[in-house]
This record gives C-alpha cells, structure tokens and sequence, in this order.
C-alpha cells in the first residue's frame, strides 16, 4: 500500500472503512506478535487493513483478516502466510474491556490504524457501534457540508 497525503507521519495503514462503518466509541493501543518476514513487509509499506478485524477467544485478543504481502527477498527461508492471524498484546484491564463491551448488541471490535512506536508497530484498535445505513448518510451529507463550508468561507476571504 502506498502512503497517501493523508496519513500522518510514523503511519503505516489505515482503516477507512471502519471509520465509515461504526460509531468509534474507545481507542487502545496494541502491541502485535509479528514474525521478521513481516516487519520487513511491512517497513516496505506492504499491508492492508481494510478488511481486517478483531476477534476476540479465550481472554485473547487476535488480529485477523490483515493482509501482511511477503518480500519475495525477506521470505525466502519460510512459508509465508499473508493472511495469518496475529496475537494483540494489550493490558487485561483493556482486554476485560473489549469483552464486556462485545457481547453487548451492536458493538464490535475494529482495528483502525497500523503505526510506528519507536522501533515498534502498534495497531490502533477501537470499539465501536455499527452505523445503520441512515446514519452513513447523515456522515457522508455531513462531511459534505464541512468541505462546501471551508470552500465558501475561502472564496469570501478573498
């Protein structure tokens, strides 16, 4: 994946998606259990988080669904799996957290965020609320009205 504009610095890949389709209630910060074939992947920018997510079995939490492209350089010793699920390192008091929350209706566990800590990755997760489809609209007519505001309140200073 290519680093956009938007991204800001230290990150690797955003969830976009997520962000478009709950309601971020709590952000945590997660360590990961990567392998070496994969930070070098990933230092290459070779991740994609947008059909991730969280699953959370047995007072664990695991990333799954991230799609970690192997170098062909750096995996030539191992049997790369690019879909493999990834442990999350996070305190039990976040986890107890996350637990809770889930098994209430509608929440769910997002990853949003991949980034650099350091010499470390972090993974962004959030709990967060399913949208209905109205109030994707409402978002999207909302963020609408933000751009054509800023675009006006340019053209006027003028």
């Amino acid at each position: 994946m290519a680093k956009s504009k938007k991204m800001p610095p230290g990150s690797i890949a955003q969830n976009r998606r997520a962000r478009h389709d709950y309601f971020i209630e709590q952000r945590f910060e997660a360590g990961m259990m990567l392998q070496g074939w994969e930070v070098k992947s990933i230092r290459d920018g070779k991740v994609q988080l947008a059909e991730s997510y969280v699953q959370l079995h047995k007072g664990e939490a695991y990333l799954a669904g991230c799609n970690i492209t192997p170098l062909l350089s750096a995996s030539t010793h191992v049997v790369a799996e690019p879909q493999r699920v990834r442990k999350l390192l996070l305190h039990a008091k976040e986890l107890a957290i996350l637990f809770v929350a889930s098994q209430q209706k509608g929440y769910t566990c997002v990853p949003l965020a991949m980034y650099w800590k350091g010499n470390k990755i972090k993974c962004e997760v959030a709990l967060g609320k399913g949208k209905k489809m109205h109030d994707k609209r409402a978002t999207t007519k909302e963020k609408d009205w933000q751009r054509d505001k800023l675009r006006l309140m340019k053209t006027s200073h003028r």
